[in-house]
């Protein structure tokens, strides 16, 4: 379904774009609210709430210590890759308490990106797992904190025990161009996917 202003965008005699729903997936603290704030032509529908005292027996702060506040329904945010492609951006919760809203997330979803924390690469498993049990194809994307990607790419395809057909790419969540450049990559494996064999 096209938005109302997509829709007064689109000129007399254009058909409205194709819309695609893409999940943004990952650990808790990986840069799942940061990607799509960043690359979001709107401004994005965030649910984030103040991290609390009563949450810390709960919630994994290892390795994040600075952060304040968490998703816990979903981010959402759009951008129009073409004339004729629109993707709407569905950032899920990350902490364990909240996966069961994961399902009815990826309800309608083509694809996800699969954010990950090289520091922490073991809060994406379980991501990973959600995708791959689904037959949702998805890309990785190696979050580079304060702009360090300190491994080789190859490294973490190994440390996450991925099938050589997943691509990993390296980005900054808080650059546009980057996050951007991700998304093209798995539309590009989507269009990949829905080739007929020859």
């Amino acid at each position: 379904m096209v938005g109302s202003d997509t829709a007064a965008r689109v000129p007399a005699g254009r058909p409205a774009p194709d819309t695609v729903k893409i999940l943004i997936a990952g650990g808790f603290g990986v840069g799942k609210t940061t990607m799509v704030g960043s690359v979001s032509e709107i401004v994005p529908l965030r649910t984030e709430e103040p991290l609390t005292m009563a949450g810390l027996d709960v919630d994994d702060l290892d390795g994040i210590e600075e952060k304040r506040a968490t998703t816990v329904a979903m981010d959402f945010g759009r951008i129009t890759v073409s004339d004729d492609l629109v993707l709407y951006l569905f950032g899920t919760p990350g902490q364990q308490r909240f996966w069961f809203m994961w399902n009815d997330l990826a309800l309608g979803a083509l694809g996800a990106v699969v954010l990950v924390d090289v520091r922490r690469p073991e809060s994406s498993f379980a991501a990973i797992d959600f995708f791959e049990r689904r037959g949702i194809p998805f890309v990785i994307a190696v979050n580079g904190f304060h702009g360090e990607h300190p491994y080789p790419v190859e490294d973490v395809r190994e440390a996450l025990a991925l099938p050589e057909g997943v691509p990993v790419l390296l980005c900054d969540a808080r650059e546009r161009e980057s996050c951007r450049d991700v998304l093209i990559a798995l539309i590009d494996r989507l269009i990949a996917a829905a080739a007929p064999a020859r």
